[in-house]
């Protein structure tokens, strides 16, 4: 339908473009924000490992989500769905780590925790139900996944306009640290809940073969 595709390509254009925007971060020295620098200088394996992990997931998973190239590329998509795993398990645990040390307040640094917590975990569930060959739950959890792994381009769209409405950046990061992937999770239950019949048309015998 020309409505999905659509809304597809324009999630994936923001995945890439925060993709790499993140690589950027991290190959261009001159490129870094005053927070960023400080970020790495006093953090640098988990800030770099952060950025890293977090932009291969990004760019990883909108194409994990797209049915066409999962169903002409099976071989593809097993690959990708394990090196987008990697990248989740990278990202979030040393997002986890620096998210207990941010220096963004104790409401910041429990929404950025907690948004850690639930993005392994989704990832963990989505890659054991596959290995169970449960095609249809795997789905579910990998949505689920990617909706927390979108966080990434939903804070960088919140922070501008945080400012352009002129809210005091702390109040504003505070809130973020929230805003940008409890919407994108209670979006994720909606779609997945008003699609349940598409996301549980394949049979476990089908599971197998994408992982």
């Amino acid at each position: 339908m020309p409505g999905k595709t659509l809304a597809w390509l324009s999630m994936t254009l923001l995945a890439l473009l925060v993709a790499g925007y993140a690589g950027a971060l991290l190959a261009i020295p001159e490129f870094r924000p005053s927070l960023v620098r400080t970020l790495l200088d006093e953090r640098p394996f988990a800030a770099m490992s952060h950025f890293g992990g977090s932009a291969l997931a990004l760019a990883i998973g909108t194409f994990q989500l797209n049915a066409r190239l999962r169903s002409r590329l099976v071989g593809v998509h097993r690959w990708l769905g394990r090196t987008y795993v990697l990248g989740v398990g990278v990202g979030g645990i040393s997002g986890l780590s620096l998210a207990l040390e941010s220096s963004g307040g104790s409401i910041a640094r429990a929404g950025f925790a907690l948004l850690a917590v639930c993005w392994l975990a989704c990832t963990w569930l989505a890659y054991r139900h596959i290995r169970a060959g449960d095609v249809a739950a795997h789905r579910t959890w990998m949505i689920r996944s990617f909706a927390l792994t979108f966080a990434a381009v939903t804070l960088r769209l919140y922070i501008p306009v945080s400012q352009i409405a002129g809210i005091p950046f702390p109040a504003a990061y505070a809130a973020i640290a929230w805003l940008c992937w409890i919407p994108n999770l209670l979006f994720a239950e909606w779609f997945i809940r008003t699609s349940a019949p598409m996301l549980s048309g394949l049979s476990p015998s089908a599971g197998r073969t994408t992982t």
